[in-house]
C-alpha cells in the first residue's frame, strides 16, 4: 500500500519541482488563430512561471492578503488562471473559480456564498460580471488581468496562521440535489493527494516527467484545474491546455504540442469517433487517455481506430483519488468498469440501508480512506453547510450518489445516477435548479424534471410542465426555454419539454417522477414532446 501523500502544501510542492525541473515546460497553449487570446500559441518553463508567481505574490502581499482571505477567479481557460491560482496558494489565500458560462444570478450567488474579497478577471468578461456583481448583496472590487494600478486591500486582516495541508486551497461549486450548488472546501493537501494518486496509478497510465498532458476541459472544474494540474507538477510534466474541447482540431492540437497524455470525457471520444478517418488518427505520441464515460460500444473500436487505450476512472469533487481500471490485469473494455477497492481507497456497495449487497447486485456506492481514517484525503466538507456534510458520511462512508455492482473479480461497474442528478457532457445538472427556476416563469404551474439520454452529450435536460393557463405549443415552449436560459448557463435550460395537464404526486403531493411516462423506455419519443436542443449554445 502506498503511502497517502497529504502531508504537504502546493506552495511546497511547486518549489520543490522547481527546484528539479526549472527548465521543463509547465503550460503549453496550442495554437488557435480563431482563439481571442494568444492566437499563436503559448508555452512556459517551471522556472519563468516562477518568476511571475513572485511577482503575483508580491503584490497581493503588499495589499494585504493572506491566510484566511478567498479571491474568486473568471479567467476561463488562460495561462493567467494557473500564475495566479498557484501565486495565491503559496500565500494561503484561497480560490473561488468562477464557471463561465454562468448567468448573472448564478455569479451573484456564488459571490454571495463564498464571499471573497476580490475578483480577477479577464477584461472580456467585464460586461458579465457587470450583471452579477450589481445582481449580488456581496460586491467585492474587481481587478482585470493587466490591470496597472494597485490591489485594493481586503476589508478584513489577515489571519497570522501559517499555511499547512489542512488550509483551504480553493471552493468548488458542484450541483447537488437540493437546488443550489454546494461549495466543495479543498485543501492543500487534498490536492496533493490526488496529484500524486493521479501520477502513480498504474500500467498503462504512470506519469513520467516530461509528460506532455492535453486536457481540454475547463479549469473551473476539478478535472483539468487540479487532478492533471498538480499530476503535472508533481511530476514535472507539462500540461497542454486549449481553451476548450474541438473536435476538428484535437489531432491537430494533440500533434503540434507534442501530448503524450489525453482527457477525455464520453461525448469527447463520440464526438472523434464522428470524425472522418484520416492520417491523422495515428500522427501522434499518445500513450494513453484518461476520463470516463466512454460508452462500451465506442471503447474497443476507438483504441484500434487511434492506437492507444482509454483508462476509465471514477472520482468526484468530495473524493477525487480516483479509482481506475488501470493497474488491473483486465481493463474490461466494452464494459462500464472504473476501478476496484484497495488499501487506502476503499470502496463497497452497500443498498438504502448501508448494508452490503452481493456482487452482481446494483447499489450505492460508498468509499472511504480507512475504517481508522475515512475522510483522510477526501474534501473538507461543504462550505457553510455542516449538515449536508455529515449526511454523506453516514456511517463512516462517504456516500457517492452512484449505482454501481461488484462483479466477482472485484472490479466495480457503473450503472446509473441514484441522486437527482442529470449529467450532460460532463457538466452535473440539479434537476431541482432548474425546476425552482422553471417555477418563477409566469405560466409555469408545477415543473418536473428528468434526464433523458443523448447519443452524443450521454444525458439531456427533460421538464415536464403544467401551464396555470392556455395550452402547450412550441412557442410556449420556446418562451419558456428562452426564460430559463437567461438565468442559467446554456447547459441548463430543457433540451425536451414536454406540457401535460397534470403530473403524477404522492399523497404528500410530492411528484412521482417515475410514473410520469410509465412503460416508456424512452420518454423522446411520447406524441407532443418538443425537441429544442437546438437552441443550447455557447453565446458568449
Amino acid at each position: 500500500m502506498q503511502e497517502l501523500r497529504d502531508q504537504e502544501t502546493i506552495g511546497e510542492v511547486w518549489a520543490q519541482t522547481v527546484r528539479r525541473h526549472r527548465q521543463n515546460a509547465f503550460i503549453a497553449v496550442p495554437a488557435n488563430k480563431d482563439r481571442h487570446y494568444l492566437p499563436d500559441g503559448y508555452e512556459i518553463t517551471y522556472g519563468d512561471a516562477d518568476r511571475h508567481i513572485g511577482k503575483i505574490c508580491d503584490a497581493f502581499t503588499k495589499a494585504g492578503f493572506g491566510p484566511g482571505h478567498r479571491v474568486a477567479l473568471l479567467l476561463e481557460n488562460q495561462p493567467e488562471h494557473f500564475l495566479y491560482r498557484l501565486a495565491l496558494n503559496v500565500l494561503g489565500v484561497s480560490c473561488v473559480p468562477i464557471n463561465p458560462d454562468y448567468r448573472p444570478a448564478e455569479i451573484a450567488y456564488l459571490l454571495e456564498h463564498s464571499e471573497p474579497e476580490l475578483v480577477l478577471a479577464v477584461a472580456s468578461r467585464a460586461a458579465q460580471l457587470k450583471e452579477g456583481l450589481a445582481a449580488s448583496g456581496h460586491r467585492p472590487p474587481v481587478r482585470f488581468v493587466g490591470d496597472d494600478e494597485p490591489l485594493p486591500p481586503p476589508r478584513t486582516p489577515r489571519r497570522s496562521l501559517a499555511v499547512t495541508p489542512t488550509s483551504e486551497s480553493c471552493i468548488l461549486y458542484t450541483s447537488g440535489t437540493t437546488g443550489r450548488p454546494k461549495g466543495c472546501i479543498i485543501s492543500h493537501g487534498y490536492e496533493v493527494a490526488m496529484g500524486e494518486r493521479y501520477i502513480t496509478i498504474g500500467e498503462p497510465a504512470q506519469i513520467a516527467t516530461g509528460d506532455r498532458i492535453y486536457n481540454p476541459l475547463p479549469l473551473y472544474h476539478l478535472n483539468s484545474g487540479v487532478v492533471s494540474l498538480m499530476g503535472a507538477i508533481l511530476s514535472g510534466s507539462c500540461q497542454v491546455q486549449p481553451d476548450r474541447f474541438h473536435p476538428e482540431r484535437w489531432w491537430r492540437e494533440v500533434a503540434e504540442t507534442r501530448a503524450s497524455v489525453v482527457h477525455y470525457l464520453g461525448v469527447v471520444i463520440q464526438m472523434l469517433m464522428l470524425q472522418p478517418p484520416s492520417a491523422a488518427d495515428r500522427q501522434h505520441r499518445v500513450r494513453f487517455g484518461f476520463g470516463a464515460g466512454v460508452e462500451p460500444q465506442l471503447h474497443a473500436a476507438f483504441e484500434a481506430r487511434f492506437g492507444f487505450p482509454l483508462v476509465e476512472v471514477w472520482g468526484m469533487t468530495e473524493f477525487c483519488r480516483v479509482l481506475a481500471t488501470a493497474g488491473a490485469p483486465d481493463r474490461k473494455v466494452g464494459t462500464r468498469a472504473f476501478g476496484y477497492s484497495r488499501p487506502g481507497l476503499e470502496a463497497k456497495v452497500v443498498d438504502d440501508a448501508d448494508r452490503d449487497v452481493p456482487d452482481g447486485t446494483p447499489g450505492e456506492l460508498v468509499v472511504r480512506h480507512s475504517a481508522a481514517t475515512p475522510r483522510r484525503g477526501a474534501f473538507s466538507g461543504y462550505l457553510k453547510n455542516p449538515e449536508e456534510t455529515e449526511k454523506g458520511w453516514r456511517g463512516g462512508w462517504w456516500h457517492t450518489g452512484d449505482t454501481v455492482y461488484r462483479a466477482a473479480d472485484g472490479m466495480l461497474h457503473f450503472v446509473d445516477r441514484k441522486k437527482n442528478i442529470i449529467r450532460r457532457s460532463g457538466e452535473n445538472i440539479a434537476a431541482a435548479e432548474v425546476e425552482a427556476l422553471l417555477l418563477t416563469h409566469p405560466n409555469v404551474a408545477q415543473a418536473a424534471v428528468l434526464a433523458v439520454k443523448d447519443e452524443v452529450r450521454e444525458e439531456e435536460v427533460l421538464a415536464c410542465i403544467v401551464l396555470k393557463a392556455g395550452t402547450g405549443d412550441r412557442a410556449t415552449a420556446e418562451d419558456i426555454f428562452r426564460f430559463a436560459n437567461e438565468r442559467l448557463a446554456y447547459y441548463k435550460p430543457p433540451g425536451w419539454i414536454y406540457f401535460t395537464r397534470e403530473l403524477p404526486t404522492t399523497g404528500t403531493q410530492k411528484i412521482q417522477k417515475h410514473t410520469i411516462f410509465p412503460g416508456i423506455a424512452d420518454p423522446r419519443t411520447v406524441p407532443g414532446m418538443i425537441d429544442l436542443r437546438h437552441l443550447k449554445r455557447r453565446d458568449r
